[in-house]
């Protein structure tokens, strides 16, 4: 059969990357064309788009590429009918998969929604177009099955696929340890920066963090470099920034290692709650992007890991308060204070309990794709 996968972001691609090989161990027959990054590209996936030139975030930045977007768009949508697929699979990324979602059911075309769009948050409205324009949904927060059914819209919960993504990191053999690989001394505190996989996140919140932490006494800072940022990008910022080092394409590998990080909001937040790292929480945007999601979201909190335990966990440092002297003195107790550093750990223990499902996601996830594009493909079979 015929996929054709949309997926937006550094985080997307994770986790479709790990659905494209589930799909192909159930249909080893599959073709599948996508929207997405490396990682896809190396199951097997014909890439048409590179995630990296399809983010944009935050309301200013959406209006000002909004050319760019639309052409995005309307290329899709040409794309998707020449094509052909027997079922297409948007993961997250909804400012653009739900218009496209729209179009292709409209198209006669079967739908799936692996990682639903984050709509309990903000949009609300959102809902009544999934239910238009998506078959099935798969859900990988506990909360969000109780969500949809409030709109009277089955959907499968499916468990978190980042379980078993950093279950099968550890288990690999060669996985590397970055103490030895980058000669990081025993008696420094490794701290992560983490901020982000975009572009223009990274311009704002990097330099907070290095002015944070590069002053932390007996530490060492390591930011992560997203796989589809250039080198120059991220060694124009760091510039004369000492005791910092950039490892790129392995913030697993970094997460393994720290003591603590600094993590921009998103699915990082939950990455390195579940890497059991002590963590702040960190977001900043456009001024203009902030005052209109203030009046819009209506969650308490903006990481993962506290809207999933319902409590704050990981201190979020929003906006304004994201600055240099509160992060300092939020990340120090997180390496100095051993009962602070035991209490988030023990929390992150329960979160993980909270997210664990029998089997895995993506193949429960594949497993509802494949029987969906099998009744389209069976139908058209048959009017042959």
């Amino acid at each position: 059969m015929k996929y054709y996968i949309i997926a937006g972001e550094a985080s997307g691609d994770l986790h479709a990357s790990k659905l494209i090989r589930a799909i192909k161990k159930l249909d080893s027959a599959a073709i599948i064309r996508a929207w997405g990054g490396d990682l896809m590209e190396k199951e097997g996936a014909v890439v048409v788009k590179h995630y990296r030139d399809l983010a944009f975030m935050g309301f200013a930045e959406v209006l000002a590429n909004l050319k760019t977007i639309l052409n995005n768009m309307r290329f899709c949508k040409e794309d998707i009918i020449s094509f052909q697929p027997d079922v297409v699979v948007f993961v997250d990324y909804p400012g653009f998969n739900i218009p496209i979602a729209q179009f292709a059911k409209k198209r006669g075309l079967k739908t799936a929604y692996y990682i639903s769009p984050q709509v309990w948050a903000w949009k609300e409205s959102r809902v009544k177009k999934i239910k238009q324009s998506i078959d099935r949904m798969m859900v990988i927060l506990p909360f969000e099955k109780s969500f949809y059914q409030k709109w009277n819209f089955p959907v499968d919960y499916v468990g978190h696929p980042l379980i078993e993504a950093i279950e099968e990191f550890k288990q690999n053999p060669s996985t590397v340890h970055l103490r030895s690989e980058l000669s990081l001394p025993d008696d420094k505190k490794i701290i992560a920066l983490l901020p982000g996989s975009r572009k223009q996140e990274i311009k704002v919140k990097l330099p907070i963090m290095l002015e944070a932490a590069q002053h932390l006494e007996n530490c060492i800072c390591i930011v992560a470099q997203a796989p589809g940022i250039e080198d120059e990008f991220i060694n124009q910022i760091i510039k004369d920034s000492t005791h910092v080092k950039v490892i790129k394409g392995n913030t697993y590998g970094l997460l393994n290692v720290a003591d603590a990080a600094l993590v921009t909001s998103g699915t990082a937040t939950l990455e390195t709650a579940l890497f059991h790292v002590p963590e702040v929480v960190c977001y900043k945007g456009s001024a203009i992007s902030y005052a209109i999601a203030k009046r819009l979201i209506r969650v308490k909190y903006i990481s993962l890991v506290n809207l999933i335990m319902e409590k704050e966990i990981v201190k979020e440092l929003i906006q304004d308060e994201m600055n240099a002297k509160e992060i300092r003195k939020e990340i120090t107790p997180l390496i100095q204070d051993p009962e602070k550093i035991e209490r988030i750990k023990s929390q992150y223990k329960e979160l993980e309990t909270i997210l664990k499902q029998d089997g895995k996601a993506s193949e429960k996830a594949a497993s509802i794709i494949v029987e969906l594009g099998s009744s389209i493909s069976s139908r058209k079979a048959s009017q042959q």
